[in-house]
């Protein structure tokens, strides 16, 4: 089973290249680690934003399928009661 890392292990691996600009092979050998493991961790904290970004666009698109859902029941409501005003209106003529 392979051995299993901290966030704050993994975090402060990868910034020893990302921030020291040390080789990823240097370090990999120096905390006796995979190359393979921390390349992929440098390419994951290399750049974090676009992952918020997706989850902000994911709630975002949540949130405007369920304001579509409420329009389109207020909508549907707001017919109803025009037919229904329309139908009273004409039989107090």
């Amino acid at each position: 089973m392979p051995p299993r890392y901290t966030e704050e292990f993994r975090k402060d691996a990868a910034n020893q290249v990302l921030i020291n600009n040390y080789p990823i092979k240097e370090v990999a050998s120096r905390l006796g680690i995979h190359y393979d493991s921390l390349k992929a961790w440098v390419k994951k904290y290399k750049d974090p934003q676009p992952q918020e970004q997706t989850r902000a666009s994911d709630i975002s698109n949540a949130e405007i399928k369920r304001l579509q859902k409420e329009l389109k029941r207020v909508t549907e409501e707001r017919d109803i009661l025009k037919k229904a005003a329309a139908y009273f209106a004409s039989n107090l003529s």
